[in-house]
Formats: structure tokens, sequence, C-alpha cells
């Protein structure tokens, strides 16, 4: 074990033994260099790394503190992931993408809240006057999409889900905005779908919420079959 690696250990060790809370100011580095038995240098790595993991928050000249280790910061990281397994075949995150936001409508269904439901209305409400319109703000159409998505992932009520929903469905973002530049009436149909799975969450049907979103998802990952290899300029992550 490097002790990059030790340092990385020893300071989730202290947070799993209740030594730092979220939102905790860590020793200066003299003193817990010394606590971990390594030196600043090595110190400073594993600060580096815990950073990257979303572990700690260093504030230059006020400290490292630990962050809040909610699940979707924790999970974040797994986006580096996602970029390289994706890379030659987007279907493969969009797949994924499917078996976890199958599961989040299914579970929201029962959980989601009477304002929840009010807010993704008035979302789709917006959608439903933008499609009609000529030309189509495509961005904003997206925005709603992943709004809309994120809702249903938050009341799925389980933070790890929504980790990894936004570790994977983050990645999806090029192929939705090509589908609704270049594909005719791929927004009608997303609106259409999008209200579907909206009354299924509303008549609290765990099963057809779920059926609907699979429907849904199915036909995005259908379209990549005409997503350009090379990255349109038009279109962005």
């Amino acid at each position: 074990m490097s002790r990059t690696d030790e340092v990385v250990n020893g300071i989730k060790r202290m947070i799993l033994d209740g030594k730092f809370k979220p939102g905790d100011r860590l020793p200066i580095e003299k003193d817990l260099a010394e606590s971990l038995g390594v030196s600043r240098g090595s110190l400073r790595e594993g600060m580096s790394a815990l950073s990257i993991l979303g572990i700690v928050n260093i504030r230059q000249g006020d400290g490292t503190y630990v962050t809040n280790l909610d699940a979707p910061q924790l999970l974040a990281p797994m986006g580096f992931v996602v970029d390289f397994q994706g890379q030659d075949d987007p279907r493969h995150i969009h797949t994924v993408r499917r078996l976890l936001e199958c599961e989040a409508a299914r579970l929201a269904a029962t959980r989601i809240t009477d304002e929840a439901l009010a807010q993704a209305g008035e979302l789709l409400d917006e959608a439903a006057r933008m499609v009609g319109q000529s030309p189509q703000d495509h961005e904003r159409i997206l925005e709603i999409d992943i709004a809309f998505h994120r809702i249903i992932a938050v009341h799925a009520d389980n933070p790890v889900l929504v980790g990894l929903i936004e570790a994977f469905a983050g990645r999806t973002i090029r192929g939705r905005l090509w589908r609704s530049l270049h594909e005719e009436g791929a927004d009608r149909r997303t609106h259409d779908e999008h209200v579907a799975i909206l009354k299924a969450l509303v008549a609290r049907d765990p099963e057809r919420a779920r059926t609907r979103m699979a429907n849904h998802l199915i036909g995005v990952e259908e379209s990549l079959h005409g997503l350009p290899d090379d990255g349109d300029a038009t279109t962005t992550e």
C-alpha cells in the first residue's frame, strides 16, 4: 500500500469511526501527518485524492473540511468510468440508465409528493407550449427533460440510486440533444411519453410508472443508431 493510500484509508476510517463528521475541519497539516504516520508530502497527495473522491473540501487559506458526504457527490467520480466505458458504444450507458430510472419510477410512484407532482406537471405544461412553437428551443426542452427525470429520481427516496442516475444520465445529454435536433417529431414523442409517465405517477401505480419509463427510454436508445461518432458541433456534453 502506498503512502497516499494510507492517508486515504486513514481519513476514511476516522470518518467511519466518528472522529470526523460531515462539515468538520480537519487538524492542521503537521498534526494530521503525525497522527497518520506519513510525511506532509504524502498527506497532501492523499488529500488531493480525497478531494477528487468528494470526501474532503480543500479551502485555500482556510483549511480542509469533510464534505457533507452525500451519495450523489461521492458517486460523481463514477462519471469517469462511464465516459470510458461508453466511448465505443453509448447505448451501453443508456441501457444502464434505463435500468436505474425504471426502478426509480417504480419507487417514486408510491413516494412522490403532491408538490413534486405539481412541479413536474408545470414543467410538462411548459414543454407542451414549446413543442408546438417554431423554431423550437431545443436546449430549453432538454433542460425540462433533465429536470423532469431528476424529480422522479429524487422522489425514489434512495440517495445511492440518485447518485448512480446522475452519473449515468449526465453522460447521455449529447445523444438526447442530438435526437431533439435531428430526429423529426422527437420532442413531441418525448413529451407524450413524459405525460404518460406522469399520469402513472399521479395514479400511484408503480408497475405502470416503470413500464412507461421503460417505453420512453427504449425509444431514446433506439434513436442512437443515427448518432454520429465524431461528436456533432451543435451538441454539448
